[in-house]
């Protein structure tokens, strides 16, 4: 009977260290930006799902303040230190010529900010290609990927984009 308890103790520490060693959490560095073209408002009304620590420690990193964001001590510059960012990381091409957007806010789902940015006054008909260039959290994360859905009247393309290859392009 000692013997049993010897071993439990013995081989329990060690089959769980062992399946412990195969469960490891990795962490999934990833974006996802979907732009919907609005045929009403002639607009693209564009999300971007960015996970908050990532987003928390980029501020911290590039900015140097503490956003703390989805907590109740969030900065009160946090969004507008996420406008800056995401105007200098992300940026869209009608034509090879810059499209202005307005950065609309955000909102928090669980462990994930939603950023709302539009782009109005799309005038579809005279778009010929269209460029996204998508670099939200390369300068940090080197094995961060930016996945972006692109819809417009009934047609829809993806890109997957990181540090090495931050462009998508598509004809309209």
């Amino acid at each position: 009977m000692m013997k049993r308890k010897i071993a439990k103790v013995l081989v329990l520490p060690l089959a769980m260290a062992l399946f412990l060693s195969f469960t490891t959490a990795h962490k999934f560095y990833v974006s996802v930006t979907n732009m919907v073209y609005a045929e009403e408002e002639d607009a693209f009304q564009i999300t971007s799902r960015i996970f908050i620590d990532d987003l928390d420690a980029l501020l911290a990193e590039r900015y140097g303040i503490k956003a703390k964001l989805a907590t109740p001590d969030e900065a009160k510059v946090a969004d507008e230190y996420i406008e800056k960012y995401l105007r200098a990381k992300f940026l869209v091409l009608f034509n090879g010529e810059p499209a202005q957007y307005t950065f609309l806010g955000k909102r928090y789902d669980n462990d994930v900010v939603i950023c709302y940015l539009e782009i109005p006054k799309v005038k579809l008909s005279s778009i010929k290609t269209m460029t996204v260039e998508n670099e939200v959290l390369t300068d940090l994360f080197d094995e961060q990927k930016n996945v972006v859905h692109v819809k417009w009247k009934g047609n829809k393309k993806s890109f997957v984009l990181m540090k090495s290859n931050n462009k998508g392009m598509l004809n309209l």
